[in-house]
């Protein structure tokens, strides 16, 4: 069964993008298909696969809006090893559009059966805010990954994600589970910072992971060479967090 994971966080600036580009990567290590479908207008998942947006005729735009096949639009770069279902800026086009189609939260989930038996993972990025594009992507979700940055405001916005994700659950998927909550850009010289995590293995000590993904400078320079981390520089901490998140991951399909 293919696993479905949409990546959300309704605050920008958390690790969100970083962390799907680089946990698909890591799964592709273990020799799993996998899928990686940029759903943010943004398109920094494209970009940091090295792709550049503006030079795309066809985009997850064009599948959600019925005029090109799945097949069509996904790409399998030569310095990946994973494919990916980019996006371009037209992405709002399908965000309004939506709002006046009929079953609309279901749209993502009926494309995704296209191909779902072709990869063992797909990875959802989805845009900062709990807009349409959001719930199409929970409601095609098996399962849900929460980056979380260390910091004032994250408790905060944890709790109404996860007011969120339960409404979702009630009415459009009953099978969506929080596989689990990430701790990205954590400095541990920041008193703050562990505070907040300290605070969150009080509340959420279930669904936090226990590997902390690092404020690392090779993560940050990675995107603007077009690579994940882990092609990138492989001996990176940056690096050996993600596949340490990603073994934990890896550890759940066997429960």
């Amino acid at each position: 069964m293919t696993e479905v994971l949409a990546v959300v966080n309704q605050k920008g600036g958390v690790g969100k993008t970083t962390s799907c580009v680089n946990i698909c990567a890591s799964l592709a290590k273990t020799k799993r298909k996998i899928l990686l479908v940029d759903f943010d207008p943004q398109s920094n998942a494209t970009k940091g696969c090295g792709i550049d947006p503006h030079g795309l005729k066809i985009s997850v735009n064009d599948i959600l809006l019925g005029r090109h096949s799945l097949e069509d639009c996904i790409l399998s770069p030569k310095n990946l090893s994973f494919s990916i279902l980019p996006a371009t800026p037209e992405l709002t086009e399908a965000e309004v559009l939506l709002l006046s189609t009929q079953s609309k939260e279901f749209t993502l989930k009926n494309v995704l059966n296209e191909c779902a038996i072709n990869f063992d993972y797909v990875i959802i990025d989805c845009p900062p805010s709990l807009n349409i594009l959001t719930v199409n992507a929970l409601t095609a979700a098996t399962g849900v990954l929460i980056p979380v940055q260390c910091e004032f405001f994250a408790l905060q916005g944890l709790s109404e994600l996860m007011t969120t994700i339960n409404t979702i659950k009630s009415s459009s998927n009953q099978e969506l589970v929080v596989k689990g909550i990430i701790r990205t850009m954590f400095d541990p010289r920041n008193n703050l910072a562990t505070d907040v995590s300290a605070q969150l293995m009080k509340y959420f000590a279930d669904k936090l992971y226990r590997t902390i993904i690092p404020r690392n400078i090779t993560l940050a320079e990675a995107p603007s060479h077009g690579l994940p981390v882990i092609e990138y520089d492989k001996n990176s901490k940056g690096s050996l967090s993600y596949l340490s998140l990603v073994g934990e991951i890896l550890k759940q399909e066997k429960l």
